[in-house]
């Protein structure tokens, strides 16, 4: 078995033509909203996204709001064992203002406190991923109706995970 390279985040994060595509496939709302990752979804429900280029050697398959990270508060403040953790529990949030960066112990203490809370992202039925799927899907059917529809679609998409019809209070 050979170690996999280490992921250039440096490299990524300046590259234009990367943070532009990261860019359009962020749904960005208020300031103090989610903002959904409209790419590939992987079975934890963090966005995942085709980084970098083959022809440069930088080509990888990253964690999308890593990358955000990087892109907003540069490489060398992710030290070595830190995670981006979410505030908002939303593994497909790309709003930098819902990030920090923590032990991944802490992250996973986090999701054992907060994993029960009625109405809340981690007590979705269909679990992270599809609750991520089913807001991604939900925004980009509502798109051409503006974002009025596309407000809509996401209360809808967040509800349709909690039949009880229980809805969590704002973390912060």
């Amino acid at each position: 078995m050979t170690e996999r390279e280490p992921v250039p985040w440096a490299q990524l994060a300046a590259d234009d033509d990367t943070v532009a595509r990261y860019s359009e496939r962020v749904y960005r709302r208020a300031p103090d909203a989610c903002w959904w990752w409209l790419g590939a979804i992987s079975d934890t429900g963090h966005g995942k996204f085709r980084a970098g280029a083959r022809a440069a050697g930088t080509s990888r398959v990253v964690s999308a709001h890593v990358l955000g990270w990087v892109v907003e508060h540069g490489v060398d403040t992710l030290g070595a064992g830190l995670v981006v953790r979410h505030r908002c529990d939303e593994g497909a949030c790309q709003n930098p203002g819902h990030w920090m960066a923590g032990a991944r112990a802490d992250n996973i203490a986090d999701y054992y406190a907060r994993r029960g809370r009625l109405g809340g992202p981690l007590a979705d039925v269909r679990g992270a991923a599809g609750r991520a799927v089913a807001v991604r899907d939900a925004i980009l059917a509502a798109l051409p109706g503006g974002p009025e529809a596309v407000e809509v679609g996401i209360a809808v998409a967040l509800a349709a995970g909690h039949p009880s019809g229980a809805q969590q209070e704002t973390l912060w």
